[in-house]
């Protein structure tokens, strides 16, 4: 069953809504809609180990951390040792007896390099386990924002990390930060909407490189790899060139038509006056995030359907999918000054056309919903195995650029 796993990933912040890790999900099933226990934990786990060593573990660079969910059986076999123990968090599911042969397991593993968390505390065999752990959730949804305060403060003291889990709006993501939680995780966070962000900057460093790599005349590939690194700055390009007053009689397709078009003084002399308005107050780091690796894996997605300029279509839908939610503003209003082809408004508008599948799949790998995942890579005849290696590779390129 593990050749039908489906992975994805929920993020983990800090208390200024920065990315510090990010769950790891699994579902190899359609009815598999929550946590996966029993042999699905382990099918699914050794189907990021395999996919882990086709590509290498560069999707771990810096200090993020992964979150895997385990149980007993997993927790006893021989090949979580195959990850990376460093950048990886073993979340212990509820279910285990708390022996001496497991505690003496867990102990073997953290002195490994492992961390370990564990998945509430309200099973016995976990909270046994307490003394032996780094990171411990507290699960709003089920214990009420009341007990969970409570629980976090007599946790107050330990050596182990408190998780707010599940928190959905900004009422109680704010209750828990002045309470004393570092760590946040839930659909407040994954929920674009509740993410604000009117006016976005790219940041100075983007900026600045493009400007060296202009006036040495670089490849043209290669400043637009750098524009392909800030959404603000990608979105800014086309809206000016786009602009009444430039006056261009075609669509634009791509970042590189853009910078062809513009050439190379112009396009300095446009980045001299971006510095001034550059800086550091971007959109909320999760959302950024996920609207670069969104583009990267819509591209990946593609290849093999696409020739180069419609993939570069393809990351421009997978980016600029998240507009609304950065701009807090309708999609239709965000792509009023954007002339963009009519096959990437229909994408970004319905998620139709023929470039609308794709970011679907994209936007169904992020939750792992696995119904829809198998659905639409059944209609692009692609198998699952293909999915997870885009999926890997896009948080990779993401994890990469030091975002």
């Amino acid at each position: 069953m593990s050749e039908q796993a489906f992975i994805g990933r929920q993020p983990i912040l800090d208390d200024q809504q920065q990315i510090v890790a990010y769950e790891l999900l699994f579902r190899h099933s359609a009815e598999a809609n929550s946590a996966v226990i029993e042999d699905d934990v382990r099918a699914c786990a050794r189907v990021l180990v395999n996919t882990l060593n086709d590509i290498g573990t560069q999707w771990l660079l810096g200090d993020k951390l992964a979150f895997i969910n385990v149980n007993a059986e997993v927790l006893r076999g021989d090949f979580l040792e195959l990850l990376p123990a460093q950048r990886t968090v073993l979340e212990l599911l509820p279910g285990f007896q708390a022996d001496a042969a497991l505690v003496e397991r867990v102990e073997a593993l953290r002195k490994a390099g492992f961390r370990i968390s564990l998945s509430g505390l309200d099973d016995p065999g976990l909270l046994a386990l307490l003394p032996h752990a780094d990171y411990v959730k507290l699960d709003l949804m089920k214990l009420g924002l009341d007990k969970t305060l409570a629980l976090f403060a007599k946790l107050k003291g330990k050596s182990l990390r408190p998780v707010a889990e599940k928190v959905e709006t900004k009422s109680t993501f704010e209750a828990c930060k002045q309470a004393g939680f570092k760590l946040f995780q839930g659909f407040y966070f994954a929920q674009p909407e509740t993410l604000s962000a009117k006016i976005i900057h790219p940041a100075h460093a983007v900026v600045l490189e493009i400007l060296n790599q202009v006036n040495r005349k670089a490849e043209i590939k290669d400043i637009e790899a750098s524009f392909k690194h800030d959404v603000a700055l990608s979105f800014k390009l086309l809206r000016y060139i786009n602009s009444v007053g430039f006056g261009l009689s075609s669509e634009i397709q791509s970042i590189r038509h853009a910078i062809t078009i513009l050439g190379y003084d112009q396009l300095y002399r446009w980045l001299t006056l971006l510095m001034v308005t550059a800086g550091e107050r971007t959109a909320a780091p999760a959302l950024m995030k996920t609207a670069i690796t969104r583009g990267r894996l819509t591209e990946l997605l593609g290849q093999g359907y696409f020739e180069k300029k419609e993939r570069d279509n393809l990351f421009i839908v997978g980016v600029f999918s998240l507009l609304d939610a950065i701009l807090e503003m309708p999609m239709e209003q965000a792509l009023e000054k954007l002339n963009l082809s009519s096959e990437v408004t229909e994408a970004l508008l319905t998620r139709g056309g023929i470039y609308g599948p794709f970011l679907r799949l994209a936007e169904a790998c992020e939750g792992a919903e696995v119904e829809k995942i198998r659905e639409i890579a059944e209609s692009l005849m692609m198998d699952p195995e293909h999915v997870n290696k885009c999926h890997l590779e896009a948080l990779a390129w993401a994890e990469g650029l030091g975002v």
